[in-house]
């Protein structure tokens, strides 16, 4: 079971992805070769060995990196596992890197580099759902 994050390039003043028109679409993140070449500096140790699907092994966490085969890049999905909040600067970083912005796909919100909890409640979720079934198997 992962969190999923979109990384969408959206404007910086935007505080709620409620408060976008209706009509919007966004711009393409970028050419796939900047969007590589950024995600790797942002993140040096992200193995993109596969370009259309990055990775990033971190102590207790692993982040996905769903870029696709497109050119131009149009958004990067981020499916994270594991615990600690110490991957939320990670996010943060490779956002911030490629233009984009956060979007918390479980609660359906931007995500804010001083509010751990959208992270921490999908954490929360996750033990409860995964360990029922992990004690019934044994």
């Amino acid at each position: 079971m992962s969190w999923d994050v979109l990384l969408l390039p959206l404007p910086e003043e935007l505080t709620s992805i409620d408060d976008l028109p209706v009509d919007h679409v966004p711009p393409p993140v970028g050419s796939r070769s900047k969007v590589l070449e950024l995600l790797r500096s942002a993140v040096p140790d992200i193995d993109l060995t596969d370009p259309a699907w990055g990775q990033l092994l971190g102590p207790t966490w692993v982040i996905e990196f769903s870029i696709g085969p497109g050119d131009p890049v149009e958004s990067v999905m981020l499916h994270v596992r594991g615990g600690e909040d110490d991957v939320l600067p990670v996010i943060f970083r490779a956002s911030r890197a490629i233009g984009c912005r956060p979007f918390d796909c479980s609660a359906g919100d931007l995500l804010r580099e001083d509010d751990p909890r959208s992270w921490q409640a999908f954490q929360a979720y996750r033990d409860r759902v995964i360990a029922p079934n992990a004690r019934a198997t044994h």
